[in-house]
């Protein structure tokens, strides 16, 4: 049995700093249009990586690493766009739960990819899943599919794209810094369009409203955005460097919602309605099984057959 804890400790460092993105992204959110801080979110880290880079040791990916790179660039921008205009229209918990649905959808993916077969528990977690995002989607109206709620699955269909791409890539000879800061810069090109025909459309890029953050703090946000996201993307990746598979950490992923529920609660006020809290609580227990009965399943068999 193993004992080394460095890839657990990166993981749940990785985990707390993407619970502190979300949290300085919904504080930004008024302040920015989503296309703005979404090529903000990927051109400031993808800077901060370089020159990391730059100060260690330069690397320009090989010929073989570019698609790698080039399809987690694609992922990145969709799920993070994504995630920005549910965290937008949700909550902050709401969002980093349909977030992390991630790992529900890499069985699919392996599927359409690798033709593997899809096992009868990841079609129960995901139809749990989809009952949890019908039963956030009620109010005293009836039920009603809100298209943030959907939209906020798309997030966790890209980041399993990209976590897929992640895995593959941090077991490539490149630095944890040159997988990301090549990546993200990839990201902040294919964003920047939208990001400028809206600052041109709009004629400002930080808007000041009564809920928007105050000046004096909209600069020390973004400059902890930036380090927080690089944090979280060097870490995970060099957490993953470490494991033996992609599953090992899987189960630390889901810190996530813990950290998001905590700073719900210390920064906003914003109470969740029993559908919400419901609804979210099917989504975490679809994950969680997941998770933890493909690995239990195993060891209860192992444990019949010595009796």
């Amino acid at each position: 049995m193993t004992t080394d804890l460095r890839p657990v400790l990166f993981m749940l460092v990785s985990t707390l700093c993407l619970s502190l993105n979300g949290l300085i992204a919904k504080l930004l959110s008024d302040s920015f249009s989503t296309e703005v801080l979404g090529l903000l979110r990927f051109l400031l880290p993808a800077l901060l990586m370089l020159a990391i880079l730059k100060v260690t040791r330069w690397t320009v990916p090989d010929r073989k690493d570019w698609p790698t790179i080039f399809v987690r660039s694609i992922c990145v921008v969709g799920s993070q766009m994504c995630f920005l205009i549910a965290l937008d229209r949700l909550s902050l918990v709401e969002s980093v739960v349909l977030f992390s649905t991630g790992p529900l959808f890499i069985p699919l993916l392996e599927k359409l990819l690798l033709k593997t077969c899809i096992q009868p528990l990841t079609l129960f977690n995901l139809a749990l899943t989809f009952a949890g995002v019908l039963i956030q989607a009620g109010n005293s109206g009836g039920m009603v599919i809100r298209p943030e709620l959907l939209i906020g699955l798309a997030a966790g269909l890209f980041n399993a794209c990209s976590q897929v791409t992640l895995f593959k890539g941090s077991k490539s000879n490149l630095p944890a810094a040159a997988l990301n800061g090549w990546c993200f810069l990839i990201a902040a090109l294919i964003i920047s369009p939208l990001a400028l025909s809206n600052i041109t459309n709009q004629g400002y890029v930080i808007s000041y409203t009564e809920s928007s953050s105050q000046p004096a703090f909209i600069l020390p946000l973004v400059v902890f955005l930036t380090v927080s996201i690089v944090s979280t993307q060097m870490c995970r990746a060099k957490a993953y460097r470490l494991a033996d598979s992609g599953s090992q950490l899987a189960p630390l992923i889901f810190t996530n919602l813990i950290f998001a529920v905590a700073w719900q609660i210390c920064f906003f006020d914003h109470q969740l309605e029993w559908n919400t809290i419901v609804g979210i609580g099917l989504i975490v227990l679809a994950t969680l099984c997941n998770t933890f009965i493909p690995k239990w399943l195993p060891i209860s068999k192992n444990v019949k057959a010595y009796r």
